[in-house]
């Protein structure tokens, strides 16, 4: 485990001054975390979760040679709310969330702190839609049922249809 300070937000990662790590060519002791490595949340912006000036204690990842700096995980020093989350669920299991982000092919829905899982276009509603906006919004609370739990890629696969079966 290392500690250090938050020392900047880019769109691509944070950078963090190190207590203890290795000699940058232009930042000594500079470690850097990339988005995908600071929550196990989908995030907008690394300001999400971090701040210029925070102390954070995150996992080594490994040396990058080539920008002479540590590559850091904020969310390994974590739990996993999508392992524990599907820990106590099974395919089948009836769920209610919140709508947070509409795509082309479905939607996403919150179902717990920190766990979403897609509703497919197809599992939208009992009659074809060529997209979701005519049939829910963001922020709709809707009920869902679990049709598949891929632990490894930690997706969650939910139906709406199979949740109300007269759903038009």
């Amino acid at each position: 485990m290392l500690s250090g300070t938050v020392a900047a937000i880019e769109r691509f990662g944070v950078f963090v001054a190190l207590d203890e790590g290795p000699e940058h060519p232009v930042f000594p002791g500079v470690g850097f975390i990339t988005i995908p490595e600071l929550s196990w949340r989908r995030l907008e912006a690394a300001s999400d979760v971090v701040q210029v000036g925070q102390r954070v204690s995150c996992e080594f990842l490994q040396f990058d040679t080539w920008n002479g700096e540590a590559r850091l995980s904020l969310r390994a020093s974590q739990p996993d709310p999508f392992q524990a989350f599907v820990d106590g669920i099974a395919v089948g299991r009836t769920l209610r969330g919140k709508v947070t982000k509409l795509v082309p092919f479905g939607v996403f829905v919150q179902v717990a702190d920190g766990v979403e899982g897609l509703v497919h276009l197809r599992e939208l509603t009992g009659t074809p839609s060529e997209s979701p906006e005519g049939v829910v919004q963001v922020g709709d609370e809707v009920t869902v049922v679990v049709t598949e739990i891929d632990r490894e890629r930690r997706r969650l696969a939910l139906s709406r249809r199979q949740a109300s079966p007269g759903l038009r």
